[in-house]
C-alpha cells in the first residue's frame, strides 16, 4: 500500500455518535455522508451505515453506491434530483428532496412511487419550494402517487445571524401548517445541520443532519466548548528520499525557495492531485519526531519538499500532515483562505484511507 495514507478512527467516531445522541436525545440522527463522508470513506463502510437508520447523500449515485454495499435502510438524497434520474432513483428505493415543479410533473405523469421530503426555501436562496408558490405545488403533489415521508429545509446562518435563523424557522412554520392544512402528514421534519442542532432547541422537528461534527471538527469556532468532540482523522505519509542542498541551491518548480545556508531536505510523497495544496508552497509544515518541519519550494503534483536541518531523520520515517491538534485541519484550512470542510473532502482517491479500529 502506498505510503500516503489518511488514518480514520472508528472508535472516536462511535464516541462522537454518542455524544450527539446525549445532546438530543430526542431526536433522530440522520448523518450527512455525502462526498465520501467528507473524505472519511466511512459512507463504503457497512457497518457504520447500519449504525442508522437513515443516512443523508447529496447524489443519486452516492445513494446507489450504499444501496450496492448492502444498505437496507432510508438513503435521502438532500439535493433536488434531475428528471433523467428517476428511473434510478426508483429502482434503488431512494428517498429524495423534492423542490422542483418540472421533476414533480414527470413524477405524475410516470406514476412514480418512491419517497420525499418536501424541500421548503426559507431564505438558503439555493432549491426549495417558494412560501408563496407552496399551496400550488401541493396540489400538484396530491395528484401524484409519490410517497411524501418529510419536509425540510436549510438553515443559512445558524452559527452567527440569529435574527435570521428566527426568519428562516418562522417561514419554516408558516410552511409546516400549509402542508397540514393540505392534509399531509410527515414522519421526517428537520432543518438543522450541525450548527443548527447546537444553537436551537426545535421541538416541531424530530431529525437532524449533522455532519462536520460527527467527524469530529468544529462547524464553527468555539463549539466545542457546548460539546465535547474530537477529530477522527490523520493523514500521514513517509520520508522517500533524504539529501543536502547547499547554500544559494534552488528547491523545486519556479525555483520558489533559495537556500540561505546549507539544508537537509526530505522528500515526502504527497501532492496536489491527492488534495494536499500548492498553498502550502513555502507556507505549511509538517511533523517529523515532534519536530515542526517547513515545507520549502512548490508543492508539486504527487510530492513536495521539506527543511529537516536540524531533525535526525531517515527514509521510511513518519510524516504527520495533519491530526486533532499539533496541525489541526483549521490551521491548513486558513492557509488556503478556505474552510476546513473543504480541506477534508478534497483529499483524493490517490489516497489509501486506513481505518484504525481499536483506541
Amino acid at each position: 500500500m502506498r505510503a500516503t495514507r489518511l488514518e480514520v478512527n472508528i472508535p472516536q467516531f462511535k464516541k462522537n455518535l454518542e455524544k450527539i445522541r446525549e445532546y438530543i436525545p430526542n431526536k433522530e440522527i440522520m448523518p450527512v455522508l455525502k462526498a465520501n463522508a467528507y473524505g472519511t470513506y466511512l459512507n463504503k463502510r457497512l457497518d457504520i451505515l447500519n449504525l442508522f437508520s437513515i443516512v443523508a447523500v447529496a447524489l443519486v449515485d452516492e445513494g446507489i453506491e450504499m444501496r450496492k454495499k448492502g444498505y437496507e435502510g432510508d438513503i435521502f438524497v438532500l439535493n433536488q434530483p434531475s428528471i433523467d434520474e428517476i428511473d434510478l432513483i426508483e429502482q434503488y428505493h431512494l428517498m429524495i428532496g423534492l423542490s422542483d415543479l418540472s421533476f414533480l410533473e414527470e413524477c405524475v405523469r410516470r406514476e412514480s412511487k418512491f419517497k420525499v421530503h418536501i424541500e421548503i426555501e426559507t431564505g438558503m436562496n439555493r432549491t426549495g419550494v417558494l412560501l408563496s408558490q407552496l399551496e400550488d405545488f401541493l396540489n400538484v403533489l396530491h395528484t401524484s402517487t409519490l410517497d411524501v415521508d418529510g419536509i425540510y429545509s436549510h438553515f443559512s446562518s445558524a452559527d452567527f445571524d440569529e435574527e435570521y435563523t428566527n426568519k428562516q424557522i418562522d417561514t419554516f412554520q408558516k410552511a409546516l401548517s400549509i402542508c397540514k392544512d393540505e392534509g399531509f402528514v410527515f414522519r421526517y421534519v428537520h432543518i438543522s445541520a450541525s450548527n443548527g442542532l447546537l444553537k436551537y432547541n426545535l421541538p416541531f422537528t424530530n431529525l437532524v443532519r449533522p455532519g462536520i461534527l460527527l467527524y469530529g471538527y468544529e462547524s464553527y469556532p468555539g463549539c466545542f466548548e457546548e460539546i465535547d468532540l474530537k477529530p477522527i482523522c490523520q493523514l500521514k505519509t513517509n520520508i522517500t528520499f533524504l539529501k543536502e542542498c547547499k547554500s544559494g541551491e534552488k528547491v523545486g518548480y519556479s525555483q520558489h525557495f533559495i537556500c540561505l545556508d546549507d539544508t537537509d531536505v526530505a522528500t515526502i510523497p504527497i501532492g496536489y492531485a491527492d488534495g494536499y495544496r500548492r498553498h502550502f508552497s513555502n507556507a505549511g509544515y509538517v511533523l517529523i519526531h515532534g519536530k515542526k518541519a517547513p515545507i520549502i519550494g512548490n508543492v508539486c503534483m504527487d510530492s513536495c519538499m521539506v527543511d529537516v536541518t536540524g531533525i535526525p531523520c531517515k527514509v521510511g520515517d513518519e510524516v504527520l500532515l495533519f491530526d486533532e491538534n499539533i496541525i489541526p485541519v483549521e490551521e491548513l484550512a486558513n492557509i488556503c483562505h478556505t474552510i476546513h470542510y473543504e480541506i477534508l473532502s478534497t483529499i483524493s482517491d490517490r489516497v489509501p484511507r486506513v481505518f484504525i479500529e481499536e483506541d
